[in-house]
């Protein structure tokens, strides 16, 4: 079958179109042809050998796709035979892929695949962050900052849902549009690094300002000087969530993070989770809410 493969790391010039095998599913896992795969920030780090965990080449890359099950081993039970699923895994960028069955979650019927396929990880992500790690409770104000990506706007969309009310920072401007096109009740455009302290003491007082008397919760996806700022902006018992590794949450801070969070609040999240947590289990099928609440997942581009 064709597939994409990375033999080198490096940008998606790197990949390049081969033939393999169509995978053998192991024990608890399940054969899906596949119908659409999303990409994000992540899949290019880990082309690239920048992301915190490397895949050993050589591999296919994407880790979330949607199709319909074609082969299960025997002893599992769910997903069955001619099941339309999203899931995660690995070597997406296939015609065939194998996955967990664990992994699998139904798709409505009223989803279309393309959309299926982008909901697992950003859908799964966000929530996790806001409700498990967060606690976020109607009524409160959420900042994001680095409402630009996938992420990002999944976090403004469930936040509102939630009860939120959502102030979003993007870049550049367009970013920002959409960030309030998806429901955040204000926005800020930041300017991007590297930042001179006149200037970080100025995007200091704008997000101080338009987070005013303070944000219950920053949900930080952008991290280096920006997280410092995040964190001042917090109320009194804020939570701040560092998500994803663009930067280090607090590299370029004047002031370390248990300093910070003595005085404003808790530093949550991070890597010491072992396995995915139960709003992860369950959110996915559940976040296809629709036109009533607004959560659906933002694609920039669809590739045939």
């Amino acid at each position: 079958m064709p597939v994409i493969l990375s033999r080198l790391p490096g940008g998606p010039e790197s990949l390049e179109l081969a033939e393999i095998g169509i995978p053998a599913p192991d024990p608890d896992e399940v054969l899906i042809e596949v119908h659409a795969v999303a990409l994000n920030y992540p899949d290019a780090l880990i082309v690239a050998d920048r992301y915190q965990v490397r895949r050993q080449r050589l591999f296919v890359p994407a880790m979330e796709l949607a199709g319909r099950v074609v082969a299960v081993v025997a002893g599992v039970t769910h997903p069955e035979i001619g099941e339309r699923v999203m899931a995660t895994g690995r070597g997406a960028l296939a015609e065939f892929a194998v996955t967990g069955a664990d992994s699998c979650f139904a798709i409505p019927p009223d989803m279309p695949c393309y959309d299926a396929a982008a909901l697992h990880v950003t859908y799964g992500t966000a929530p996790h962050a806001l409700a498990d790690r967060g606690r976020s409770r109607p009524g409160e104000r959420l900042f994001v900052f680095g409402a630009s990506g996938s992420v990002g706007l999944a976090a403004v969309q469930i936040g509102i849902a939630m009860g939120a009310y959502v102030v979003a920072a993007a870049s550049p401007q367009g970013m920002a549009d959409l960030a309030a096109q998806s429901g955040a009740s204000q926005t800020l455009v930041y300017p991007r690094l590297p930042l001179d302290l006149p200037a970080q003491k100025t995007l200091g007082r704008a997000i101080a300002e338009i987070c005013a008397p303070g944000t219950d919760v920053a949900f930080d996806q952008v991290g280096d000087v920006y997280a410092n700022l995040s964190l001042r902006a917090l109320a009194w018992g804020g939570r701040y969530l560092a998500v994803g590794f663009r930067g280090h949450p607090c590299a370029g801070s004047q002031s370390s993070p248990s300093e910070i969070c003595r005085r404003f609040g808790r530093l949550l999240g991070g890597r010491g989770s072992s396995g995915p947590p139960a709003l992860c289990q369950k959110r996915p099928g559940d976040c296809w809410i629709g036109g009533t609440t607004g959560i659906k997942p933002v694609i920039s581009r669809v590739v045939d």
